[in-house]
């Protein structure tokens, strides 16, 4: 199908957009003609194609690149392969011809941006596959991922006319690996968008409110940003400071979180906004010591808070992010951040990579910075060919968006870790081999567990031992992707090898006995010896957790009978699957569920009732469909990396049933309060109680109440009527 003339001009203005902002990268007219040739290839090989909203596919890769010039900062090569990055992999073109046509690189990038398909094995999550792909290019060309964080901000701006299960899938990996990923490439801006976007199709309620609410205090809040800032404006023009300053408003998707983190009310959130001050440093001082000296005239004006300094001009972000931020006491005892940052510290923090990559060739410095150091760290977690696809992303999402601390080494050398790491990371850290042998550390000149959490400013030394080795149980104790993947592999050799030794122990047992190995020998010994599987089995063999004294009488009984004991639990279709989504896609994924055999599971991990609003997970394990609540940190997890198996769902009133519901209960202690709790539950509202936790000290009681509930409405009550008790102060259904 042609383009309609409405068509023709809907893009000839957006291609003519394009150009006039690549005038700021195009050094020759080579450069104008690539991209128009890039751009008529793309334009003739989506003819006829549309996005969902119903605009000609050509607008997408259009946008796409505009972006990458106008918001990353990025040049020729990346817009080239920003139009070009649907065309390998929705038309007949292949990379050989993009390589034939517009070169090496410009094809390495596409192919790089180009998902896999049909490849995949039945144990793996084709996403996480796609995202592994699309991080490799960070070994050879970080512009692919940048380009790629462009083609999801452009998708995630244009969301709404995607039906609620594809929605879901989109801003699960948005929030899951895009965000973070942008926020450790420095971009901040477009970080906070996807977030907000995120929010804003995910809880649409939440977002508006919160919206409305700071259009509707943003009079006030700009009468006390005038005033908190006008003394200081007065004071770095008396010092001849070339300044910018301004007051920027907090993320609505930051302010949704911190109410979420803290459960409080919107207005309860003080520091909606942060004051900026961006200046234009003097030539003949270093850009550090201008930062403090602002520091010092702010600070001769409001009180700061000392232990809210966070200096990021002395010590970088691993992302490049340089700044000073202090905290202060303004007008009306209300706590103001400012940030202090020069010109190119401001660039680095809008456009990330892009904007830190120019200044250093303009400096032509060598030096291994902190976003070298991090991008090797990847490199090297990518290299990692013993790890699935899925745990990589796991791993790879710890590495993304952490609270920095410093640490050092005996020496003084500097470590960044993140908040949260124990000695033990710290070893890992260091090297493998100083991790897998490390027995405890001398944290500031202490001997300390290897176990304990280290803090900003820790001098750390660690204390190893060849007789010791990685445990499972170190698992539970180490926070980087480093640490974690080398325990693991170092426990799979491990089990290899106790497996190999106990295959090796039975078959001589079995040999001596005359007995062949078989099924029916399986069959006997796993429940003898407290194993599932056979390599369990092995593997205790061979670790010498078991022997085989008294095998021959193992083998020689009869099974014993055992008696099983089931509990079942009927839905009587409590929930229905409706459409949504791919049709074509969703038939062949997710089969219909007939009325009378539902094949439903309430979600352990947020236990949803009627009334929440939820989606579907088909479980490849069991066969059924797992429904989450759509705020569930799990099921974010689970769509970002298995999306083809989420599936719409709802609430049907076919039959009521009964569900588990867990709230959470503080208050001033008293005679007769649990009594009174369970009255008003059982008694009033006729609820049945399944179990109350209650703790009593120091006057304050706490603790939780599963109930029964037969939809959302009946547990409001609940909460309501609770809360009516005296002495409760605080009652809420608890978070999952």
């Amino acid at each position: 199908m042609d383009y309609t003339p409405e068509d023709e001009i809907l893009i000839g203005r957006q291609f003519d957009k394009l150009l006039e902002s690549c005038a700021k990268i195009v050094t020759n007219e080579e450069d104008w003609e690539i991209i128009r040739r890039a751009f008529f290839l793309a334009k003739e090989a989506h003819k006829g194609v549309r996005r969902r909203s119903g605009e000609p596919y050509i607008t997408h890769p259009l946008a796409v690149a505009q972006i990458v010039v106008d918001e990353i900062g990025l040049g020729v090569k990346s817009v080239v392969a920003s139009l070009l990055h649907d065309v390998v992999e929705d038309t007949s073109y292949t990379v050989e011809e993009i390589e034939a046509m517009f070169g090496p690189k410009i094809a390495s990038m596409v192919d790089g941006l180009t998902k896999m398909a049909g490849v995949f094995t039945t144990d793996t999550s084709e996403q996480a596959e796609n995202f592994r792909k699309m991080l490799l290019t960070l070994s050879d060309d970080v512009r692919v991922i940048l380009i790629k964080i462009a083609d999801r901000l452009h998708n995630m701006r244009t969301l709404g006319s995607m039906p609620p299960a594809k929605q879901i899938k989109i801003t699960s990996e948005t929030i899951y690996l895009f965000a973070p990923l942008a926020y450790r490439l420095g971009l901040y801006s477009i970080k906070t968008e996807l977030e907000d976007l995120s929010l804003k199709y995910r809880f649409p309620e939440q977002y508006e409110d919160i919206r409305q609410k700071l259009q509707h205090t943003e009079v006030s809040r700009s009468q006390f940003i005038e005033t908190f800032n006008q003394p200081i404006e007065e004071r770095l023009q008396e010092s001849d400071i070339d300044f910018d300053i301004s007051g920027r408003v907090k993320s609505i998707y930051s302010i949704w979180s911190k109410m979420q983190r803290k459960q409080i009310p919107f207005e309860e959130v003080y520091d909606l906004f942060a004051i900026r001050i961006i200046f234009r440093p003097s030539p003949i001082i270093p850009e550090k010591s201008q930062c403090w000296h602002i520091y010092s005239l702010i600070t001769d004006i409001y009180k700061p808070k000392p232990d809210r300094i966070r200096d990021w001009v002395n010590i970088p972000k691993a992302n490049g992010y340089e700044a000073l931020h202090a905290t202060v006491m303004g007008p009306q005892g209300v706590w103001v951040e400012v940030q202090i940052r020069s010109e190119r510290m401001e660039e680095i923090a809008e456009k990330g990579f892009a904007a830190h990559w120019k200044y250093k060739q303009a400096t032509l410095s060598s030096d291994e910075d902190e976003f070298d150091k991090w991008l090797k760290k990847v490199r090297e977690a990518l290299n990692s060919p013993t790890e699935s696809a899925v745990d990589f992303l796991d791993n790879f999402k710890t590495t993304l968006y952490t609270t920095e601390i410093v640490a050092f080494t005996p020496k003084g050398e500097t470590r960044k870790m993140p908040m949260g790491a124990t000695a033990l990371d710290f070893a890992y850290d260091i090297h493998t081999n100083v991790g897998n042998k490390a027995i405890g550390a001398k944290i500031n000149h202490k001997i300390e567990s290897i176990f304990t959490p280290i803090m900003s400013g820790d001098q750390i030394e660690i204390i190893t031992s060849e007789n010791s080795r990685p445990k499972a149980a170190w698992l539970e104790h180490v926070t980087t992707a480093k640490a974690r993947q080398s325990i693991k592999n170092y426990l799979k050799r491990y089990r290899q090898n106790n497996i190999e030794r106990g295959k090796e122990v039975l078959e001589a047992k079995m040999k001596e006995f005359g007995i062949p190995m078989s099924a029916r020998v399986f069959r006997k010994l796993l429940p003898a010896y407290d194993s599932k599987t056979k390599d369990e089995f092995y593997s205790k063999l061979g670790a010498g957790l078991i022997n085989l004294d008294g095998v021959d009488k193992v083998l020689r009984e009869n099974a014993a009978s055992k008696t099983l004991k089931f509990w079942t639990i009927q839905l009587a279709n409590p929930l229905k699957i409706f459409g949504g989504g791919d049709r074509r896609r969703e038939k062949k994924n997710v089969p219909a569920v007939s009325a009378e055999e539902p094949d439903f599971s309430i979600a352990p991990c947020c236990s949803p009732i009627p009334g929440d609003t939820v989606i579907g997970y088909r479980n490849p394990e069991t066969d059924k469909i797992d429904v989450h609540k759509t705020s569930c940190d799990e099921l974010t997890r689970l769509a970002s990396q298995h999306g083809d198996r989420i599936t719409s769902v709802k609430w049907s009133s076919h039959k009521a049933v009964s569900y588990l519901s867990v709230i959470e209960v503080r208050g001033i202690d008293r005679i007769g309060i649990l009594m009174e709790l369970t009255q008003v539950i059982t008694g009033e509202l006729n609820i049945n109680i399944r179990e109350m936790h209650i703790q009593s000290h120091d006057g304050i009681f706490e603790g939780e109440i599963s109930v029964y509930v037969k939809s959302i409405d009946d547990l409001k009550i609940v909460i309501a009527n609770v809360a009516k008790i005296k002495g409760v102060e605080f009652v809420r259904r608890r978070l999952n």
